[in-house]
C-alpha cells in the first residue's frame, strides 16, 4: 500500500487530506498514472482528482509534461526523481527516495506540501510520520498515567518560563497557526516546564510573560484564563470567541481578565470566522482546538498536552512536533 497525504490549509479540521492508494510502491502508483493519463488518454485533473481524493496544486504538470513530451514512464525510484524534478509544477522543492516523495510548494497564498509514502514508512518511522498520517478528528485522548520513562522531545522546544518550583512533569504547546504565506514548517514548539495539563491553568495565572517571549495565541490563552478556572479548557472555549484586536496582554493577571472578558463581551468577529464550526476537546493531558478561521482557510490547530500523554502516545507526540518544525518529516538537522 502507498500513502498520500496533502498537507493543505484548505483542507478540513486538520489541514490536510490523507488517502491510501492500493499501489504496492511509490512508484507503481505513479507508473499507473502514466498508464492513465499518458497511454489511455484521461483527463489529468479529472484523474488525480478521483485518485487523491481532490486536486493537488500544480501536481497535474507532471503528467501533462509526459503527454505533451511523449516522456516514458520512469522504471527506477532515481528516474522518477528526476523526472519530478525537471518536470513538476513546483515553488519549493521536491525530494524522492525509494520508499517516497515529499514536496513543497506554495499557491501565492500559502504554502503546501504532499506527500507520498510507502506503507512500511508507517512502521518504521512512527515518531516522524504517525501525526502527517493521522486521519480524523480528534487525536486520541486517553493516556496512561504509569507509563514509565521521560518524553524526549525530537525537536528544539523553547521554554516560556522557568521550571516552576517543586513541579513535575512537563506541559507542552504546539501551534500550528500562521499570518503569512510562509505557514508550513518553522512553528517553534513551545513548553512550559515543572507543569502538567491539570495545573497550567492556575500556572498561566501566576507567570508575567516578558515582552515579546509568547506567541499571542498563548497570550490570549492566558488573559482569558478566569480565576476560578480549574482547567484550561474553559479558557480554549473563551479563545474560540476572541476578535482580532491590537490589546496588551501583558500585565496583571487579574486586570487584564476583567478588561479581556470586556472585550469578548462585544467581540465582532470578522472574515467569515464561525466559532460554530471550531472543534474543541479537553481531557486530563491533551487539550486540543482546531479553531475555524475563515471560509477561504479553514482552520488552524492548537494542542496542549503533557509528558504524561506524550509518553504514553510517544509516536504521535514526537511526530506532531516534528509537524510544526519541519514541512518535511524526514528533514536533517532533529534530534535522533
Amino acid at each position: 500500500m502507498t500513502l498520500f497525504v496533502y498537507r493543505s490549509h484548505y483542507e478540513g479540521p486538520l489541514s490536510k487530506r490523507v488517502r491510501r492508494l492500493p499501489d504496492a510502491t511509490v512508484l507503481d502508483w505513479f507508473r499507473r498514472g502514466w498508464a492513465a493519463v499518458v497511454e489511455e488518454g484521461h483527463d489529468t485533473e479529472m484523474w488525480i482528482t478521483a485518485e487523491l481524493g481532490g486536486p493537488v496544486y500544480g501536481f497535474g504538470s507532471i503528467f501533462e509534461a509526459a503527454r505533451r513530451d511523449a516522456l516514458a514512464a520512469p522504471g527506477t525510484w532515481q528516474e522518477l526523481r528526476d523526472l519530478l524534478r525537471r518536470h513538476l509544477y513546483v515553488e519549493g522543492e521536491v525530494r524522492a527516495d525509494e520508499l517516497s516523495v515529499r514536496v513543497l510548494t506554495d499557491d501565492d497564498e500559502v504554502e503546501l506540501a504532499y506527500f507520498f509514502l510507502d506503507d512500511s514508512l508507517m512502521e518504521t518511522h512512527t515518531d516522524r510520520l504517525a501525526y502527517l498520517a493521522y486521519d480524523g478528528w480528534p487525536l486520541p485522548e486517553k493516556a496512561d498515567e504509569a507509563v514509565p520513562g521521560p518524553f524526549v522531545p525530537p525537536v528544539p522546544v523553547e521554554e516560556l518560563a522557568p521550571a516552576r518550583p517543586g513541579g513535575e512533569g512537563v506541559t507542552y504547546a504546539v501551534l500550528l497557526t500562521f499570518c503569512d504565506s510562509e505557514s508550513i514548517g518553522g512553528l517553534v514548539p513551545r513548553s512550559f516546564p515543572g507543569v502538567r495539563l491539570p495545573e497550567l491553568a492556575a500556572h498561566l495565572r501566576a507567570l508575567e510573560p516578558r515582552v515579546g517571549g509568547w506567541p499571542r495565541e498563548l497570550l490570549v490563552l492566558r488573559a482569558l484564563t478566569a480565576p476560578a478556572d480549574d482547567e484550561i479548557g474553559q479558557a480554549l472555549n473563551r479563545c474560540n470567541g476572541w476578535p482580532d484586536t491590537e490589546q496588551s496582554f501583558l500585565g496583571d493577571h487579574h486586570s487584564l481578565h476583567d478588561d479581556s472578558m470586556r472585550v469578548l463581551e462585544t467581540a465582532e468577529l470578522e472574515q467569515g470566522r464561525d466559532p460554530g464550526r471550531t472543534l474543541v476537546r479537553h481531557s486530563r493531558h491533551l487539550a486540543q482546538m482546531s479553531i475555524h478561521m475563515n471560509d477561504f482557510f479553514g482552520h488552524q490547530q492548537w494542542f496542549l498536552f503533557d509528558d504524561v500523554w506524550a509518553a504514553g502516545h510517544a509516536g504521535l507526540a514526537g511526530s506532531l512536533l516534528r509537524y510544526a518544525h519541519s514541512w518535511d518529516p524526514f528533514e536533517a538537522g532533529a534530534q535522533e
